[in-house]
């Protein structure tokens, strides 16, 4: 065969490689409203700079006939490639090819760019569009699941790991994608499951659809397993450049510093006045977010779990942050169950990839009752308070109202090693509010008094004294576990200026193999 020949040849098969399960069933791809596997990495990636491997590995396997069908690649697009310059590593399972079920080679090709992807420290990107386990090869695919999940766990707060989930992920696939830092959805055509709604029916007599068992809503308001969801697959690929934007190629590398045109001492007046006078009227913490960070930007993650705390990305000064922030619009900003664990989770992913936290305070306690008490909450408060006291990047901390009790402890106090503390004027810090003190100090004392106006007058009275006592920021400050009370309108300047001179801080834990976080 002539040179020429040769060069045809691998033209050829490049060309029927890229057509991955063939014309038509791309086509019935695009039916459903969903890319193929390249588009979806063309639109990921910066263009030209995608670099494919294993174009031209195929299956092994020998049962049921599949000899007789064989595809190049076998169902999954996988290299490297860029996003705004950064090195990344991407898998994209190709429904079009036996549905993107997952066979032993297709986990080679997946396991081959996460190796790679630790070697030179940089993120890594799965595009999950599969049936499950490739059933004609039995055990060699869960096999390769096996080695998917172990590479999942060896690479966790070493390099990123995000997941878009752009059709079924259903059974043992699942595990991989909630091993990842963060999962990404579809609206309409993406779906997570252990087990489908046949097997539901059967074991349980319960009638559900796949949208209300395992659909985007259902993940990002209920499970919490989403992060992420947005209406169509060109809108979740770019939110995830977005997302790398904040985040550094690995562990050992800071976030990457932009210039940034928003002043860092530009003051906003309407912090002064964005706290009720009723210390039991509601605000909107995501005022207060976007008011203090560069040119009101702000990513929030997990927004449609756990309303009652908000966390998520930003940059003040330039320097990406990670935010959280108790949200007094939803369950008066309680920590519950969830909201501990959305929050703890965040937390620890920030500090395993140098990203300073700002914390946000107005928090009236923990959730009481008997479903959060039956439900562990002092197990999952625990992991908040962990997450914090574990950290050791900069930790900025600023009380806007209430900070009561445990829940004042958990949030990024001084003494989980909060560096910066803050407080504005309308700072509570105290064990309760003044209502429950005055039921505890006081019971007695207003329970002798026989006349009911009476009662309510000298309660009244008590609520007062206990407030000018404990409802203020300044007997913490006394004790120097606030650090300064601030005016509201200068909190980004002050946060700023906090982070510049935080920039060079090192703290270490003691050694260990690991910890023992309340799980």
């Amino acid at each position: 065969m002539s040179n020429q020949n040769k060069l045809n040849e691998l033209i050829d098969l490049r060309s029927k490689a890229r057509l991955g399960g063939g014309e038509k069933r791309i086509e019935k791809q695009h039916e459903k409203g969903k890319l193929t596997a390249r588009e979806r990495v063309e639109i990921l990636l910066d263009e030209g700079s995608f670099e494919e491997y294993d174009m031209f590995k195929e299956h092994r396997c020998t049962n049921f006939g599949m000899e007789k069908t064989k595809f190049l690649g076998d169902g999954v697009v996988t290299g490297s490639g860029t996003i705004d310059g950064r090195v990344v590593y991407v898998f994209a399972q190709d429904f079009t090819v036996f549905g993107g079920s997952l066979s032993e080679t297709m986990s080679q090709k997946i396991c081959k760019i996460m190796d790679m992807a630790v070697k030179v420290g940089a993120p890594v990107i799965g595009i999950n569009d599969s049936g499950g386990a490739r059933i004609q090869e039995g055990v060699q695919s869960l096999a390769g699941y096996s080695e998917i999940f172990q590479r999942n766990i060896q690479s966790s707060g070493v390099i990123p790991q995000i997941s878009a989930i752009m059709g079924p992920c259903a059974g043992g696939a699942v595990y991989s994608p909630a091993l990842t830092d963060f999962i990404f959805m579809t609206e309409h055509n993406s779906y997570m499951f252990l087990t489908g709604p046949k097997v539901v029916k059967t074991v349980t007599g319960e009638s559900v659809t796949v949208d209300d068992l395992g659909g985007a809503n259902v993940h990002a308001s209920k499970s919490g397993v989403a992060h992420f969801v947005s209406d169509t697959e060109e809108e979740c690929l770019l939110l995830i450049r977005k997302l790398l934007s904040f985040i550094p190629q690995n562990n050992l590398e800071e976030p990457i510093f932009t210039e940034s045109t928003d002043p860092a001492e530009r003051v906003d007046d309407v912090l002064n006045s964005i706290i009720p006078d009723s210390t039991n009227q509601a605000y909107d913490m995501t005022e207060v977010i976007a008011t203090i960070v560069d040119d009101n930007e702000f990513l929030e993650v997990h927004k449609d779990f756990a309303k009652n705390i908000i966390v998520g990305f930003a940059k003040m000064g330039g320097q990406p942050v990670g935010i959280v922030a108790n949200q007094p619009k939803y369950l008066a900003g309680v920590l519950d169950i969830e909201s501990s664990r959305k929050a703890a989770r965040f937390v620890r992913f920030c500090d395993a990839f140098n990203i300073p936290l700002v914390t946000l305070v107005d928090v009236p306690g923990f959730l009481p009752g008997t479903k959060q008490e039956y439900g562990g909450i002092i197990g999952h408060g625990a992991k908040l308070m962990f997450a914090y006291g574990e950290a050791t990047v900069p930790k900025i901390t600023i009380t806007l109202r209430k900070s009561y009790g445990g829940a004042h402890i958990v949030m990024s106090s001084k003494q989980l090693r909060g560096d910066i503390n803050y407080a504005w004027p309308s700072a509570e810090i105290a064990v309760m509010g003044a209502e429950g003190a005055v039921e505890v100090l006081y019971a007695r004392e207003i329970s002798a008094i026989e006349d009911e106006d009476g009662k309510i007058k000298k309660a009244e009275e008590k609520k007062d004294e206990y407030n000018k006592l404990f409802a203020t920021p300044y007997r913490a400050a006394q004790y120097g576990y606030i650090d300064d009370v601030i005016e509201p309108r200068n909190t980004r300047f002050r946060v700023i200026r906090a982070l510049q001179r935080l920039q060079t801080k090192k703290d270490t834990n003691l050694p260990r193999k690991h910890c023992n976080i309340p799980l």
